[in-house]
């Protein structure tokens, strides 16, 4: 709610809403895509299935003191940040079974939290030895 804190920016923020708002269309896409993959591959790859409602929560819109038009933002950033969220998990898991290599540790890169569980990059004795044994 840090907005509430520059209302001399309203005229700015009106300005970036229709930007804000336009990205509900390829993000509908993306979840559309991502149950399809999700649902297909993820029995094939014997990962277990992820629950849309443990990633996506909107419920913001029953607090009784927000706007109507806060309420229905909330509902929006609910949607897609839970979705973004899943996404990523779906990614992650997809990367875990068919990959599990850290990335190189070079300018700055932000390596996600399941990588902690990756082979190092460049450790070659290390992967051999996980693919004999496994």
């Amino acid at each position: 709610m840090e907005f509430k804190k520059h209302p001399e920016r309203i005229p700015l923020h009106c300005i970036s809403v229709p930007f804000i708002y336009m990205m509900i269309i390829p993000s509908i896409i993306l979840h559309v895509f991502l149950e399809v993959y999700h649902t297909i591959c993820f029995p094939l790859y014997g990962i277990p299935y992820l629950k849309t409602r443990d990633y996506i929560k909107i419920d913001h819109q029953r607090l009784s003191y927000l706007s109507g038009l806060e309420k229905l933002n909330c509902m929006y950033c609910g949607y897609v940040n839970g979705l973004f969220h899943y996404a990523s998990m779906i990614a992650a898991l997809t990367e875990h079974y068919w990959c599990g290599i850290r990335h190189e540790k070079k300018n700055n890169f932000h390596s996600p939290e399941h990588h902690k569980d990756f082979l190092e990059f460049g450790d070659k004795e290390a992967f051999e030895k996980y693919i004999r044994h496994k």
